[in-house]
């Protein structure tokens, strides 16, 4: 885990890997955001995408699920924030997406100097390097471990 203290500004990491298979993209819009571009190939080739896509929803998921796995993710105490959600590209059926995070704001807490306030922005890209997911994150975290 990493702490306040373990963070600057500008500090950089890769999180993960993740490759998404058309049957998740199915599985999780037929239950959450049972969009046809989600759930049919043929309803979703007729669409704009031209192709089944995942839900913004599902990237999120993903994006989060890779965060769960990272052995040296920051120690959230709680989520204060998003900000800038973008989905710049579609996520298609055998994408491989990893996760970049930036730290771009670090700051102790006025009220409990025990912890503080971080701010990442991060990115999903796929294998050709395209952003599928763009955002920026607000963080409460402790100055270092309990």
């Amino acid at each position: 885990m990493r702490y306040l203290s373990d963070l600057e500004v500008g500090t950089r990491s890769s999180v993960g890997e993740y490759e998404v298979e058309a049957s998740e993209i199915v599985e999780f819009a037929e239950r959450w955001d049972p969009f046809p571009f989600h759930t049919d190939e043929e309803a979703a080739r007729a669409s704009h995408f031209g192709g089944l896509t995942a839900s913004s929803c599902h990237i999120f998921a993903i994006c989060t699920r890779l965060y769960h796995r990272d052995p040296n993710r920051v120690a959230v105490l709680a989520m204060l924030g998003k900000d800038e959600m973008r989905f710049p590209n579609p996520v298609r059926p055998g994408d491989r997406l990893t996760y970049h995070t930036e730290c771009v704001e670090r700051r102790i807490s006025r009220s409990r100097p025990d912890r503080g306030i971080v701010r990442l922005r991060d990115r999903l890209v796929n294998q050709r390097g395209e952003a599928v997911l763009e955002q920026q994150v607000t963080l409460l975290v402790p100055l270092g471990p309990a």
